[in-house]
């Protein structure tokens, strides 16, 4: 005769019965078949909920015949107690209807006293346990789900959309992160209108790849957003949002690299733009064309890693047809065309030439597909894109490449 179970594996059956003739008839059965299952005998519903029988017990066989209880009470009464619990019910000759209507009301199976022999009961048994189970994990997985659906809404949520409206800049955006079945992580990239007249952008990351650092970033890029808007002067933004870092991380070591821009109309009345850059320990912006080219003012210490900073600026003068290239690490730290080097940004430089031909809405994700190809693989860290350009239609918004250096000021 074959194992009910596999070898090893035990089992504790609950017998909820008040006739001392019909558990006997049980415990002999279920012994002469599998001998490794174990029986507990209890007399009413009432004992096991007191008792607190149910947590112990693999499967319940329930007598719906039980002083106290009424049709399907006791069934009730259990699956009340512990919803994921195994039962199968027992009846007599002249009650199968009772039992079609346990199974509907949640019992996994009904057995007609005097027709189940050891192996029907064994097989009832273990075939409500294994139900049970794989409802149990089909219900764990659907709150899982609703749980991760709940999760990338809000996380969604705190995805930018930049605010330029009226300005002459158009944005051309890629954001991955890096975490499994995450939407955020700890990269982060906006860009405003400002009250002036002056649009503003940032591309930030915060150190770490965790759930904690992901809101640490969307903290500080809506902290930035409302700096920008409340009129903020440009030099005073990469301090305040420094006090924010400090105020608001859950650990004094995480620090955080940023690339501000600062975009604002020629004086001379002239289509070209002046772009004002800072860099806090990150990756430098670079502008497009046929010659691509970085936007390199001095690189000052990342966020939160000293306090009474300054952020010296580089100003570039942008002529019409113009675009500029803000992104974070993730993208040129994977393998670059020599597979002993990392991309870096000299290697951007060469997939930006080799790319100049495409739109701008295309060129963000262009770029990522490119690293991989060249990395063999998917990049593991957050990925931020912010590429910035005339506003114009992509086929009109061929990138000129020219820039002319006007100096730095602090």
């Amino acid at each position: 005769m074959p194992t009910p179970y596999p070898s090893g594996e035990h089992r504790r059956v609950l017998l909820v019965e008040d006739d001392d003739g019909d558990a006997f008839l049980v415990r002999e059965l279920l012994a002469e078949v599998d001998p490794d299952v174990e029986l507990a005998v209890v007399q009413s519903v009432d004992e096991v909920l007191r008792r607190g029988e149910l947590e112990r017990a693999d499967c319940v066989l329930l007598d719906l015949n039980l002083p106290g209880t009424t049709g399907l009470d006791g069934l009730r009464a259990i699956l009340q107690a512990d919803s994921v619990a195994a039962v199968c019910v027992l009846t007599g000759l002249d009650d199968q209807h009772l039992g079609i209507a346990a199974v509907a009301a949640g019992a996994q199976d009904y057995l007609v006293k005097g027709k189940a022999d050891g192996e029907v009961l064994v097989r009832a048994i273990r075939y409500a346990v294994e139900r049970r189970r794989a409802e149990a994990s089909l219900l764990r997985l659907r709150e899982e789900q609703l749980a991760a659906a709940e999760s990338s809404r809000l996380e969604r949520g705190l995805l930018p959309s930049p605010l330029l409206a009226g300005s002459p800049v158009r944005a051309h955006t890629f954001y991955r992160s890096g975490r499994t079945r995450a939407v955020i992580g700890g990269d982060f990239f906006d860009a405003v209108l400002g009250p002036t007249g002056t649009v503003h952008a940032i591309v930030g990351d915060v150190c770490g790849h965790g759930p904690d650092e992901a809101a640490l970033g969307a903290l500080l890029r809506v902290s930035w957003r409302a700096l920008v808007l409340a009129g903020v002067d440009e030099p005073q933004l990469l301090p305040k949002l420094q006090q924010v870092l400090v105020s608001e991380r859950h650990d004094r070591s995480l620090f955080t690299t940023a690339a501000t821009v600062a975009l604002r109309a020629a004086d001379d009345g002239s289509s070209r733009l002046h772009a004002l850059v800072r860099l806090a320990g990150h990756p430098p912006p670079l502008v497009l064309g046929r010659a691509p080219h970085t936007v390199a003012p001095p690189v000052g210490l990342p966020l939160g890693v000293r306090p009474n900073v300054r952020w010296q600026a580089a100003e570039v003068v942008l002529e019409p047809g113009w675009a500029l290239l803000l992104h974070t690490d993730g993208l040129i730290e994977g393998r670059g065309a020599d597979p002993d080097e990392l991309l870096w940004t000299e290697g951007l430089i060469d997939v930006l030439a080799a790319e100049r031909d495409r739109d701008l809405d295309r060129l963000p994700e262009r770029l990522v597909e490119r690293a991989e190809q060249l990395n063999g693989g998917a990049l593991v860290d957050d990925v931020a894109i912010l590429l910035l350009s005339h506003d114009a239609t992509p086929s009109d918004a061929a990138p000129a490449g020219v820039v002319v250096a006007v100096g730095d000021r602090a």
